[in-house]
């Protein structure tokens, strides 16, 4: 309790989804700490749990329902006030406030703000609260996001997306496509700089469609590389239907900006690119990776697929296994298409592909991608890799782990003491499964 018996209450927060939910999360945390709210990592010491929600995969959804009614219970052994945000709230919201919800405050991506003075609310007069409407601006550019990571960190430059594929549900959750100024990206770079941050990962749906007064995503990256004490710079996602090749020469020569780009495939089959409103071909795609290829050889390509979309074919799964085989990616994140409501998709496809057949697909996607992941990594068994160590390895505390350049995770024995998280070590790999270069350390620098 602050002076003059202001109570302080207490949050646990939980994220479900991708980056840029952990980047908002970061937001939320900035916001409410600045309204004398505080945080703690375990629900028994909370009154309040706020539930920051994806919208993406069938499977984030059912989790996040299977939270609530765990929440439910415990709602009715004390007082707690639960709040839904994020793109779940968003999307769903007509379908999530109900008399009985144990829902009280319902909050979309662009509503942050409004938080403390909902939260209080629900507190103090125990009624429902909602702010779900879009903004066509709201990028939070003075707010700096709490960091949860000493050595890596996510840095928004974009909100929302203007490319209405049929499947994805961002446009309805996220709003249009916004940049932020590239004066309060690099303010808030040089920040986590300053706090001992070495990889910064810029995050937008479309990297490649950042604009903002005359300066773009090349213009921006090099700028954010450029910013003393940042040693790699990564970002996601750019898309395939405009890639252009002077980004393709900056991840090729600036020695800070990594060799890695991860770019969405979605599908190999003509047709079902177009359904989805990919607006590329097949033969598109190989032709960009090719010339990526041709310009930078080193770089590691990762990718996402899609199968089982409405009215997918065997044949509209093989084309896309052959380019898979084709194109050899380092690594790649296969789902099965499940159908989000708002979407073009649900609205004009029948999802009509079996849960069995989505399920064997992928699981020959799997295999496909295990192998030639493995057969990649092996590849540089006895060559030199610069590590930017993170922490200690998962399943030994006698190894450290970090990633390549590549984005590739490797572990190492901590045979030094000069190395520790936040540095890079050079090793010399000798051995590497599908997803994990092994190695043995060679030097260590700040």
């Amino acid at each position: 309790m602050l002076g003059g018996g202001i109570m302080i209450h207490t949050i646990y927060l939980e994220t479900f989804g991708c980056q840029m939910n952990e980047y908002d999360s970061g937001i939320i945390r900035s916001i409410l700490k600045q309204h004398d709210f505080e945080f703690t990592n375990h629900v028994d010491n909370a009154d309040i749990v706020l539930i920051n929600t994806c919208a993406i995969r069938e499977s984030a959804h059912e989790r996040i329902h299977a939270r609530l009614a765990g929440l439910k219970h415990l709602k009715r052994e004390r007082d707690l006030v639960v709040g839904l945000l994020g793109c779940m709230a968003q999307n769903l919201k007509d379908d999530l406030i109900k008399p009985d919800s144990v829902i009280d405050v319902l909050i979309g991506p662009d509503g942050y703000r409004k938080l403390p003075n909902l939260l209080t609310k629900a507190i103090t007069e125990h009624r429902h609260s909602m702010e779900v409407s879009l903004s066509e601006y709201e990028t939070y550019a003075e707010i700096i996001p709490e960091q949860t990571d000493n050595v890596t960190a996510l840095v928004s430059i974009m909100r929302g997306c203007d490319n209405f594929c049929t499947f994805c549900v961002v446009p309805y959750t996220r709003g249009r496509e916004r940049s932020q100024s590239p004066e309060s990206i690099i303010r808030e770079v040089r920040h986590l700089a300053v706090n001992g941050v070495k990889q910064i990962t810029l995050l937008g749906q479309n990297v490649n469609s950042y604009a903002v007064n005359g300066t773009n995503f090349v213009d921006l990256i090099v700028r954010v590389a450029d910013v003393p004490g940042i040693e790699r710079v990564r970002f996601t996602s750019p898309h395939p239907k405009d890639f252009p090749e002077s980004l393709l020469d900056i991840i090729a020569d600036h020695p800070r900006i990594c060799k890695h780009i991860h770019l969405p495939l979605q599908s190999g089959s003509d047709r079902i690119l177009s359904l989805m409103n990919r607006t590329y071909t097949q033969q598109d795609f190989v032709d960009l990776v090719a010339k990526i290829r041709n310009r930078c050889p080193q770089l590691t390509l990762t990718t996402d697929v899609i199968v089982g979309f409405c009215s997918e074919s065997e044949k509209d799964f093989m084309d896309t296994y052959r380019v898979m085989e084709t194109i050899e990616f380092n690594s790649a994140f296969t789902f099965m298409y499940s159908e989000r409501k708002n979407t073009i998709a649900e609205r004009r496809y029948s999802d009509n592909i079996p849960r069995e057949v989505k399920v064997d697909r992928v699981s020959r996607l799997i295999e496909l991608q295990n192998k030639m992941s493995h057969k990649l990594n092996r590849v540089l068994i006895g060559q030199e890799a610069k590590v930017l160590v993170q922490g200690e390895a998962k399943k030994s505390k006698d190894q450290w782990m970090g990633r390549t350049d590549g984005n590739t995770i490797a572990v190492f024995p901590k045979t030094s003491e000069e190395i520790c998280p936040g540095k890079t070590a050079t090793i010399t790999i000798s051995d590497a499964t599908s997803h994990t270069l092994i190695g043995e350390t060679i030097s260590s620098f700040p």
